[in-house]
């Protein structure tokens, strides 16, 4: 099977965006997860963190649909730097010609906006903060108040002298766990990311965020990502990470995030207001790849 992508980043977030507007194009439904992690691997495939797939309109209102594999090959139900590739995507490739598009997720509609300066802005939806919808089990633990919120205590293994971290736990429409931590640099990611991603209280895994405050305007963040490990920028993961900041009263209503990869703008007014992430978005090169049928 030979397919036409294009390799876009966003923040040093890679994706591969495949288009499937046209019915020529329309392959991606017998792709296999074993597929799905060919064109992510660095090594045999094109390289990227996930694959965002771009297909037509599903209802009345809605201008596209947009479909996220992770490079583990599992269908994921958001990505905030994808989304403003996705808004560059479809207008540099004459798809659309407005300035802001109404877009259905697994998780919900998002509405990306391309900016005057070239950056592009994305309405991520208001936070979820109830623990079933994330989902956190949270049952036999007591919550840490902190702020007007509380942070979870989750212990890093089952033996005695097991890490135990202070999570604060939402939603982004995928699930995260944010610590706060002194020194994002040192803080041991690679360990610890793993150990959160997986831990038992998250039944559909989680993506584990490192936020260090720099001022209350400012924030330094390092995330290791659902079924893509770390990345240089994570979007819903400086989207959380912001959020988690604010309402445990540490950061003011707009705030720089600054990732490996670059920086992102985070509004968010609190209550149910929705999220607003502001950043780059860039096309890296396109191609065709042929991609096996068996493996």
């Amino acid at each position: 099977m030979r397919i036409r992508f294009t390799k876009m980043q966003g923040a040093g977030n890679d994706f591969v965006v495949i288009d499937e507007t046209r019915g020529a194009l329309a392959l991606n439904a017998s792709l296999s997860p074993a597929q799905y992690r060919f064109l992510a691997d660095r090594h045999f495939g094109v390289g990227a963190d996930q694959i965002l797939t771009v297909r037509p309109s599903p209802a009345a209102g809605i201008d596209f649909q947009y479909v996220i594999h992770n490079a583990d090959g599992g269908e994921v139900e958001q990505c905030g730097n994808g989304a403003r590739c996705f808004m560059r995507y479809v207008r540099e490739h004459g798809l659309t010609t407005k300035d802001a598009v109404r877009v259905q997720t697994l998780s919900g509609v998002i509405e990306p906006r391309m900016n005057a300066d070239g950056r592009v802005t994305v309405d991520m939806g208001a936070p979820i903060f109830a623990l079933a919808r994330v989902p956190f089990d949270a049952a036999g633990l007591t919550p840490v108040p902190d702020g007007d919120w509380e942070q979870w205590h989750l212990a890093l293994g089952t033996h005695a002298g097991s890490a135990i971290v202070s999570v604060a736990v939402l939603s982004m429409g995928n699930p995260h766990a944010v610590q706060v931590v002194g020194d994002v640099e040192a803080t041991p990611v690679l360990v610890q990311g793993p150990l959160i991603e997986h831990h038992p209280r998250f039944p559909q895994r989680v993506n584990a965020g490192f936020m260090q405050v720099v001022d209350r305007a400012s924030i330094k963040l390092r995330v290791f990502e659902r079924g893509a490990g770390e990345t240089l920028a994570c979007g819903t993961g400086a989207c959380a990470a912001v959020v988690a900041g604010i309402r445990l009263g540490l950061l003011d209503a707009r705030v720089d995030v600054q990732t490996h990869g670059g920086v992102l703008t985070i509004e968010w007014a609190g209550e149910d207001q929705p999220v607003l992430m502001t950043g780059p978005a860039t096309t890296v090169f396109e191609g065709d790849i042929e991609v096996p049928d068996v493996f």
